[in-house]
């Protein structure tokens, strides 16, 4: 289980708006359908009241959650049982976003003691956010099933799958190719079939997309133009039209790069 965060660590020097514990207590097993598949119909009734858990709530805008991780103590974390944030990484003045929403476990940031490369970490919530407080009597009224814990500890895989998937993206030297491929990554989880592609809506700005593919904001507003000149998307950032599929779209980037070769030279 987690140490309890360090708040030296990357804790922002300006105090955010931090998520609000409410009244509400929620079984974990009535609110994430996916741990809840874990159980058989029978063990699901048993299990249920163990997994109590304290929900906080966060409005949109910066929240500080430092004093939520704290409260988490020596336990799982925070899970996301609906909304959607960023989390901004900051090194030397640079960041790189993540975005991370519902059935997503959240754990302080860490670091070597004699790390040489300070980051600093930020969170902003895009949508009202539902978090369930995962502290150390949760993971003790758990521990008679721990197929619990195994099944948040294959979230934080999935987390981390997702991370390098972003990052090999972002290793691509064009910035439409990027832009592409994040789209169609990121419309598995939010987007909605249509039957000329898929319709994407999301809280994206020219900026949050610059720091989710290591672009500068002007590229990306550049980026999006093309791809929208090319018949490829429609629509804004944050209400997006995806138009054909992945295929097709790499291959008419591939062909108008040919063509771009062929002309330069």
């Amino acid at each position: 289980m987690l140490a309890a965060p360090a708040r030296a660590v990357g804790q922002p020097a300006v105090l955010r708006r931090r998520p609000k514990p409410t009244r509400y207590y929620a079984y974990l097993l009535d609110a994430d359908e996916e741990l809840a598949s874990e159980f058989d119909i029978r063990m699901r009734i048993v299990a249920r009241q163990a997994t109590t858990v304290r929900v906080l709530m966060a409005v949109p805008g910066e929240c500080d959650l430092w004093p939520a991780f704290e409260s988490v103590g020596s336990g799982a974390g925070l899970l996301i049982l609906e909304g959607l944030l960023t989390r901004e990484t900051n090194v030397a003045g640079r960041a790189a976003a993540e975005l991370v929403g519902a059935g997503d476990l959240l754990q302080p940031p860490s670091a070597l003691p004699d790390e040489l490369v300070t980051s600093e970490h930020t969170w902003r919530a895009l949508w009202p956010t539902r978090f369930a407080l995962l502290d150390a009597e949760f993971s003790e009224r758990v521990r008679p099933w721990p197929h619990v814990l195994v099944a948040l500890l294959r979230r934080v895989s999935r987390r981390v799958t997702n991370l390098d998937t972003t990052r090999a993206i972002t290793s691509h030297p064009r910035l439409e190719l990027r832009l592409v491929l994040l789209f169609w990554h990121l419309a598995v989880r939010w987007g909605r079939v249509e039957p000329t592609g898929i319709h994407l809506t999301l809280p994206l700005t020219h900026r949050l997309l610059g720091q989710l593919v290591g672009a500068e904001r002007p590229s990306v507003s550049h980026a999006l133009a093309r791809l929208g000149d090319a018949g490829l998307i429609s629509g804004s950032a944050c209400d997006m039209h995806l138009h054909g599929n992945l295929r097709s779209q790499l291959e008419s980037l591939l062909e108008h790069t040919t063509l771009e070769l062929a002309s330069g030279a």
